[in-house]
């Protein structure tokens, strides 16, 4: 399940893999009985590869609608990072965390969020103000500094602090 915290909605899981699940066995277990190099195996192993690339279709066609949405009516999106390999090892939740398609959210958020360079100014869809995609890129800077003066915590998620820079901002901190 996928939380916007802006607006509290909740995005549910379709479960594609769940839906097609009975067909699928039933054509992977018409497969397992025909005998290899057959003819039969062939058309029944066609039947089989329709079915995972339909499965696989309506996925990746949720995901681009969700993320196309997600990127157009928010200015900024956090996500947190998931060990999706060690939670797929839990049996009990393997098969729905796998058929989320979570790896693919995030790497389409990403090429997605990618502002073209050739855009310099942007005008806010909220308060309908023009802002400088330079000023605005400086902002954040300072205000991600400000934050590692304030907190003594790495601006980036999963860089430790050098002991140096801990020892510099802790002197700061005494002045």
């Amino acid at each position: 399940m996928l939380r916007d915290a802006t607006f509290g909605e909740n995005v549910r899981n379709p479960r594609f893999f769940r839906k097609d699940e009975k067909r699928l066995a039933k054509a992977q277990k018409r497969l397992s009985k025909k005998q290899k190099g057959s003819k039969n195996h062939d058309k029944v192993r066609v039947k089989v590869a329709k079915i995972h690339a339909k499965i696989a279709d309506r996925r990746q066609d949720f995901l681009h609608k969700l993320t196309t949405r997600l990127i157009r009516e928010n200015q900024v999106i956090s996500l947190e990072s998931l060990q999706v390999k060690n939670m797929i090892q839990n049996h009990h939740l393997a098969k729905s965390i796998a058929d989320v398609g979570w790896g693919e959210l995030v790497r389409q958020l990403e090429y997605k969020a990618i502002m073209s360079l050739h855009i310099r100014k942007w005008t806010c869809p909220e308060c309908g103000e023009t802002h400088d995609r330079d000023i605005n890129a400086a902002q954040n800077i300072l205000a991600a500094g400000l934050a590692v003066l304030a907190c003594g915590e790495a601006v980036r998620p999963g860089r430790k602090q050098s002991s140096r820079q801990g020892k510099l901002q802790r002197s700061r901190k005494a002045n």
